[in-house]
């Protein structure tokens, strides 16, 4: 009775660490959450008031992709440029959108012979885009957010 009677106090002494509550840090959860993130996925884009009216997700990012293209267009069309062959580039933007809303280009690529041909293409494209209107950053989980992402824009000068 005695063996049966320590064997007993020792398993309850031992089974006592199953019924202990682990306490949580909010520091482990906040990294726990912050590892589940897709943070190349935001909820909403960056946007202009422009783009303000249309719905959906996909639409206010085509808006807001299609409002930079035109106000290029709309600059690089007051230069004239001479070119001595025919360029045919796309050129890649990379740019970058703080959670304030200020818009920087990070880099731009182009081909060797389209920057041969155009080497002011840089200072033209940065300059472009000088005169933005108010941009709204994107937003994840009702945060504001810094976005980066490759702009495209076609370059055909005959």
């Amino acid at each position: 009775m005695k063996h049966l009677f320590f064997i007993f106090c020792v398993f309850t002494l031992v089974s006592c660490d199953y019924f202990d509550k682990q306490k949580i840090s909010t520091e482990e959860i906040l990294q726990e959450e912050l590892q589940t993130f897709n943070w190349n996925d935001v909820d909403e884009y960056p946007t202009f008031a422009s783009c303000d009216t249309t719905s959906g997700k996909a639409n206010k990012k085509n808006c807001f992709e299609t409002t930079l293209r035109n106000i290029l267009n709309e600059n690089l069309s007051k230069h004239n440029i001479v070119v001595s062959e025919d360029v045919n580039d796309t050129v890649i933007l990379k740019i970058k959108i703080d959670s304030k809303g200020q818009f920087t280009i990070e880099d731009i690529k182009s081909s060797y012979v389209t920057r041969q041909q155009i080497p002011e293409l840089d200072s033209l494209l940065t300059h472009s885009f000088d005169s933005l209107p108010k941009i709204y950053p994107a937003i994840k989980r009702s945060q504001q957010v810094t976005t980066q992402f490759n702009l495209p824009v076609i370059v055909s000068i005959n």
